[in-house]
C-alpha cells in the first residue's frame, strides 16, 4: 500500500511539473499591454512603469508593453472596451471596469487614498462652504480622490455647488489655482508630492475626502488565471528586495496587498456615484 501510495505522490509531483513548464512556455510566447491611468505626464508614466514591466517580462519570459492614453477619459474608453489585458486604474474606474468587461482586481498598495482639495496659501477661504458658486478645478470628471469622490461629497455631503473646470491633469488642476485661475482644485496626496516645491509650497489642503481602497492593477477575464497568478506574485515579490520597493513606489504601490473586489471596490457601490460619472461623448 504504501508503495502505491509513494508512486502515486511521484506521478502527482511529475505531471505538475510538467504542467507548470507546459503553462510557463505559453506565457513565454505571449504579449500583454498594460493600461496606466494617466495621472501624469506620458513621460513620467512610461519611467515609472517601465522597469516594473521589465521585472514581469524576467519573471515570465512573456512580452508586456505599455498603453498611455492621451487623456484619463480616453483611458477609460479604452479599458471599458475591453482593450487592455491589464490595467492599472481608479477604485471607482474597477466598478465600471467590472461591470463593463469583468476585470478582476489583483493587486493594490496597502495605503488607503484619499482626495484633497487645495486653494492658495494666501486666500482667505477658510472653509469649503466659501466654495459655493466658485470655479474649482479638477483633472477630469471620473478620476476618483481628485474629482468623482471629491465633487460627490461637497454636492452631498457639504450642499453646495461650484463650478467644475476640466484641465487634463493633476498638476494643470494645481496649477490653475497657483495662477488664480480656479478658487480651489481637487488632487491626491501622491500627485501634490511630485509637484515642484515652488507650487507646494504656494498650495494650502483645505479638505480631505474619507479614505477608500486605492488604485488596483486589474486584469481583464481574458487573461489565463496563471498569468493573473504570476503578475500578482512577481509584484508582490517586489517589495522584497530594495530594488524593487523603489519601483513600487514610483508606481504609487510602496506597500502592495492582493486585492480583493467585494472587499475593496464592492462598497463603493452603495455611494450612488454613478450620477456624477461623466462619460466621454468621443466617438
Amino acid at each position: 500500500m504504501k508503495t502505491v501510495w509513494l508512486w502515486q505522490y511521484v506521478v502527482g509531483v511529475v505531471l505538475a511539473l510538467q504542467l507548470n513548464s507546459a503553462m510557463a512556455a505559453d506565457v513565454s510566447k505571449a504579449a500583454y499591454s498594460i493600461a496606466v491611468v494617466p495621472q501624469f505626464r506620458a513621460e513620467e508614466i512610461h519611467r515609472d512603469w517601465t522597469p516594473v514591466l521589465e521585472r514581469l517580462r524576467a519573471a515570465s519570459g512573456a512580452s508586456f508593453s505599455l498603453r498611455i492614453a492621451r487623456d484619463i477619459p480616453a483611458f477609460e474608453d479604452s479599458v471599458l472596451a475591453g482593450e487592455a489585458d491589464f490595467a492599472y486604474m481608479n477604485p471607482y474606474h474597477q466598478v465600471m471596469a467590472r461591470r463593463a468587461q469583468g476585470y478582476i482586481p489583483l493587486v493594490r498598495d496597502s495605503k488607503a487614498l484619499t482626495g484633497i482639495l487645495v486653494v492658495r496659501k494666501d486666500d482667505p477661504i477658510r472653509s469649503v462652504m466659501e466654495l459655493d458658486g466658485k470655479e474649482v478645478a479638477f483633472p477630469a470628471p471620473n478620476a476618483f480622490g481628485a474629482s468623482l469622490w471629491m465633487r460627490a461629497l461637497l454636492a452631498e455631503r457639504e450642499k453646495i455647488r461650484i463650478v467644475p473646470a476640466y484641465v487634463k491633469t493633476h498638476s494643470n488642476a494645481f496649477r490653475h489655482v497657483a495662477t488664480g485661475k480656479a478658487a480651489a482644485a481637487g488632487g491626491i496626496g501622491a500627485t501634490l508630492n511630485e509637484e515642484p516645491e515652488e507650487l507646494r509650497s504656494t498650495l494650502r489642503v483645505l479638505m480631505e475626502t474619507p479614505g477608500v481602497a486605492p488604485h488596483p492593477l486589474s486584469a481583464h477575464p481574458r487573461i489565463p488565471e496563471a498569468v493573473r497568478r504570476l503578475v500578482t506574485e512577481t509584484l508582490l515579490g517586489l517589495a522584497q528586495d530594495a530594488a524593487g520597493q523603489a519601483m513600487l513606489k514610483d508606481i504609487q504601490m510602496a506597500a502592495p496587498v492582493r486585492a480583493d473586489y467585494a472587499r475593496d471596490y464592492q462598497p463603493l457601490e452603495k455611494f450612488g456615484l454613478d450620477k456624477y460619472v461623466v462619460r466621454s461623448t468621443k466617438p
